[in-house]
């Protein structure tokens, strides 16, 4: 696995030793290419026991079926010399894999976040590419200016403005709009340990995969190295819709992606799965309900709040009429399989209930998208929903125009106004 520069700091008597990975071989593919659109409706999953990185996750959807040249192409658009691009095969505990690697040539200057946005939007991509690449690098810098406490233009990417870094998320954007599919991800392992980066000696995981992630689920792995690059965990958060230890599926697909390190204790492998969700799948969600006859309205409001930190997707309170002409309210709550015990835990927390109603529910989703478009106040995010359920429902993210119309002193309506301009 690529470390973006990450140098690992052994542990004192350290067993996880790391060799250099297994000798490359000429790419062997098995397998069609997949059509441009051939996870139209069906889920794709990254399966992570060994975590993953942005090469990774290229070589894994490369080996499922994308075509390299849907890679390639998309790469070579951008405004960079001095690298070539390598596809090879290597052998991880008898299974064959795609190994994918940015050999550079020259060297490269480091970057700011407002500098590669503006390269994306300069460069002659396809609209859903930049799309998609532009909402994984500013996730990766919302989280490094959350970490480094500064404004989001001048977060300065040592190890992420790589060129190497850059061809991965460009890369996984065009492999991932390629085929079309949601997206899904295992709980990711975090490794433990240090690595020493620009910024000095930082724990493992990483501050930025850590705030990357926030929403999915992750583990620890015990293991003393970085098993999910930042990279690879702003590649998740801008495509991922949930974590899913394996979703209910009929597979269709299968790719390997090879990682470069060997680890002592497992293959570094990355298990790319596109498949066909089965009806049951649509049962993802909990829906939580508690009564509450001796809760202060400040109380619920707190209460609501703590529900949606705990990962619930929607809270709200109904008036009721409880025994004895009390009044009283229903606090509920829906939420995806993986987050509902922690929103359960949250409500007997916050609230005076004894006790939490919980039951299945199925849930019919318009498809969704996130674009970000160019306004004379910043860059706003826009959230488009799509599907066969009539025109695209179109909206501003709020929190974006709040802050934009903060910093330029006008209204929020006329921020989301310039945005829905913007889009079109």
């Amino acid at each position: 696995m690529a470390h973006e520069g990450h140098d690992h700091l052994p542990a004192q008597g350290d067993s996880h030793a790391h060799t250099h990975s297994d000798s490359a071989q000429p790419l062997n593919l098995v397998r069609p290419d997949l059509p441009a659109g051939a996870g139209s409706g069906k889920l794709l999953f990254l399966d992570a026991p060994s975590g993953l990185a942005g090469d990774m996750t290229i070589a894994a959807l490369v080996d499922l079926g994308v075509p390299t040249r849907a890679v390639e192409m998309a790469v070579f658009a951008l405004p960079l010399r001095g690298f070539h691009l390598h596809f090879s095969s290597r052998i991880k505990s008898g299974v064959v894999a795609t190994h994918f690697d940015v050999h550079v040539s020259e060297p490269q200057p480091e970057r700011t976040y407002a500098s590669i946005r503006d390269m994306l939007a300069a460069a002659n991509l396809d609209p859903a590419i930049r799309e998609r690449a532009q909402r994984i690098f500013r996730r990766l810098a919302e989280s490094e200016c959350k970490v480094h406490r500064m404004p989001i233009d001048d977060v300065h990417f040592h190890e992420v403005g790589a060129v190497d870094a850059i061809v991965d998320v460009v890369g996984a954007a065009a492999a991932l709009e390629h085929l079309g599919a949601r997206v899904v991800v295992s709980p990711l392992p975090m490794g433990r340990g240090f690595v020493k980066a620009r910024h000095g000696v930082l724990p493992l995981p990483p501050p930025a995969v850590v705030e990357c992630l926030r929403g999915f689920e992750t583990y620890d792995a015990g293991i003393e190295f970085e098993l999910v690059t930042p990279t690879g965990a702003a590649i998740v958060a801008g495509s991922a819709e949930s974590s899913q230890r394996w979703p209910t599926m009929t597979p269709l697909a299968v790719g390997w992606g090879a990682g470069t390190a060997n680890l002592a204790d497992r293959p570094n492998l990355l298990r790319a799965v596109l498949g066909d969700p089965s009806p049951q799948a649509e049962r993802s969600h909990v829906v939580l309900e508690a009564n509450l006859d001796d809760a202060t309205g400040e109380l619920v409001a707190v209460a609501l709040e703590s529900l949606f930190a705990a990962g619930a997707l929607d809270a709200w309170a109904t008036p009721i009429t409880m025994k004895k002409g009390r009044p009283a309210v229903t606090l509920s709550a829906i939420a995806p399989q993986s987050a509902a015990d922690g929103v359960a835990s949250a409500m007997l927390r916050d609230t005076t209930s004894l006790g939490v109603r919980r039951y299945e529910v199925a849930r019919v989703e318009r498809p969704r998208r996130m674009v970000e478009v160019s306004t004379k106040y910043g860059i706003i995010a826009v959230k488009v929903a799509e599907g066969p359920f009539g025109p695209a429902q179109v909206k501003p993210e709020f929190d974006d125009c709040v802050r934009a119309a903060a910093a330029h002193g006008v209204p929020v309506r006329e921020v989301v106004r310039a945005a829905l301009v913007a889009y079109g």
